[in-house]
């Protein structure tokens, strides 16, 4: 087993971009971000002083243009969307903005800041021209915590987006892109964070239930920065084994699937895996993540590649925002049961090396295993 293994990590081949997948019948690609959007001050005050600004926000911008992605989905597009989103604009349909977060044009009643509520969730869903939106539609939070701290996040209006979609192969999906409640981080380690973590749990129900409500036959992706571990809150017991056990539907996760070896993190293991394993490592569970849900009657969808994309997400050898974007791919149809994914041999790359199951090279031959993989190396299929 051990030589076959090291036979099949020799067999790298090169197939390609991740980007642009949703043109080919059967795969595509998403991505989820938070653009780091908040205004560097309001007024005389420091709200995001490190954050990337309007120069910043034009080059993830261009970023996003340049990879192609088939998806995007983005959390705090706020005060730079124009920068953000005009070197998209060519390539990219959009949904609606919902505003951002300043003192000019909005009314406020500065005697009782403690009421205000700007109405804006940061959401953004951009999608390559040839996919259709047939539906898209915004639900807020019905539970928050922080005024003027922990993040602030009963300052802004945040929730849920959800949109239907047809890729062009007319594989109909469903899409929630969302950020959750976050916390301050002192307080996370040092054990101060409970009423975070009740309004994560709440807005995880919240979800659930939504989704429930509205399932049908499509598969469903839930995408986007929902600050949360599943060694530190309840996500597992709440939301993937309620939805699993009313036997209408089937939650993955593609970060478990393909970076943890199927294993869900324990509850209150007290190890953030984020920073035990380092955020930059694909290896590392992190705050954004991508779901999905397969109906037991629809057709089925699985993931096939998971990226963090740290080495192509910089400036100057720096980060473009404070997140990295995370990328992947799905194949359309359930996996083989064996998790040896079955391809044709006319989509097989030229040049393709085989590989028997005695780890022996076999040139022109359909029957074996191969390992592909992109320029960037992250997507891998093993192919019998």
């Amino acid at each position: 087993m051990k030589q076959l293994k090291l036979w099949m990590t020799a067999a790298i081949l090169i197939s390609g971009t991740l980007a642009g997948h949703a043109q080919d019948t059967g795969t595509f690609n998403i991505a989820t971000l938070n653009v780091d959007g908040l205004p560097q001050k309001i007024l005389v005050a420091k709200v995001n002083p490190d954050g990337p600004g309007g120069g910043g926000s034009v080059r993830i911008g261009r970023y996003l243009q340049k990879k192609g992605y088939d998806m995007v989905f983005m959390q705090e597009d706020f005060n730079y969307h124009e920068e953000l989103t005009v070197p998209m604009e060519d390539d990219y349909q959009m949904d609606s903005w919902s505003g951002n977060v300043e003192i000019d044009g909005h009314q406020i009643d500065f005697l009782h800041l403690q009421n205000h509520r700007f109405g804006c969730d940061g959401l953004m869903g951009a999608w390559q021209k040839g996919i259709v939106p047939t539906s898209i539609n915004h639900t807020p939070w019905k539970a928050n915590f922080g005024k003027f701290s922990h993040s602030l996040d009963e300052m802004v209006t945040k929730g849920f987006r959800r949109y239907e979609l047809t890729l062009p192969d007319g594989l109909q999906i469903v899409v929630y892109n969302m950020h959750m409640d976050a916390g301050d981080i002192d307080d996370e380690r040092e054990g101060k964070d409970s009423l975070d973590r009740d309004a994560r749990l709440m807005q995880w129900a919240q979800l659930r239930d939504d989704i429930l409500d509205r399932l049908d036959t499509r598969p469903v992706i839930v995408v986007g920065d929902m600050n949360s571990y599943y060694c530190r809150d309840q996500i597992k017991s709440n939301f993937i084994d309620v939805i699993d056990a009313t036997g209408r539907a089937k939650v993955s996760d593609a970060w478990v699937e393909l970076q943890n070896g199927g294993k869900y993190p324990a509850p209150e293991s007290g190890i953030m895996y984020c920073e035990a394993a380092g955020y930059i490592l694909e290896s590392g569970e992190g705050l954004e993540k991508v779901l999905y849900i397969n109906p037991t009657d629809g057709p089925g969808i699985h993931a096939i590649s998971y990226q963090l994309d740290t080495l192509g997400y910089l400036y100057n050898g720096k980060m473009l925002g404070d997140h990295y974007p995370l990328i992947v791919t799905f194949q359309k149809g359930s996996p083989d049961p064996s998790g040896i994914d079955g391809i044709d041999n006319g989509q097989l790359t030229v040049g393709s090396e085989f590989y028997n199951l005695n780890g022996q090279r076999v040139k022109g031959s359909t029957q074996g295993i191969v390992i592909e993989r992109n320029r960037e190396k992250s997507h891998k299929r093993i192919i019998k």
